[in-house]
């Protein structure tokens, strides 16, 4: 995969004027065994609980990144070893958390890319409860179903429309 952000961001500078182009606020860390991932985003919005998040992850990815609005909830995990045993075998590129994942050393020997806000050991609760491929809102940008994501060493960039 030969991509950077940075470059990306260079020559596209009045796509980020535009807001066609936005980059995530760098508040995420690195847990997945993959550093630099693409592709596009299917949106997930849950509460503590990752029902849905087995449920997606179930499917095939098909080079998709699952983008899961957590809420920013420090109190629990929506990503564990399984989860991120389960995208990589469905092909899919990355998992992008506004929450919390556990199980790191497990994720971090998986081949995909996982970024996350923070690790916790407890696991999440099981309701059923949530909402996918709706447009979620979250480290200062916006994710509809369909966008693309491109994640690396420097950040997070959202695009409309594939850049590269």
């Amino acid at each position: 995969m030969t991509f950077a952000t940075t470059d990306i961001c260079d020559a596209n500078e009045n796509l980020i004027s535009q807001g066609i182009l936005r980059v995530c606020a760098p508040i995420f860390h690195f847990y997945g065994g993959v550093v630099k991932f693409q592709g596009p985003a299917v949106t997930l919005k849950v509460f503590e609980d990752n029902t849905w998040v087995r449920t997606l992850l179930d499917e095939p990815g098909q080079g998709r990144v699952l983008v899961i609005d957590g809420g920013g909830s420090l109190r629990c995990a929506l990503v564990g070893g399984n989860l991120g045993v389960l995208a990589e075998k469905n092909g899919w590129a990355g998992i992008l958390v506004n929450g919390c994942v556990r199980d790191t050393r497990e994720l971090a020997e998986s081949k995909i890319g996982i970024r996350a806000l923070a690790a916790h050991p407890q696991k999440s609760v099981k309701r059923n409860v949530g909402e996918r491929d709706l447009i979620i809102d979250f480290a200062g940008t916006t994710v509809k179903p369909g966008d693309m994501i491109y994640a690396d060493e420097d950040g997070i960039l959202v695009a409309d429309r594939p850049l590269i």
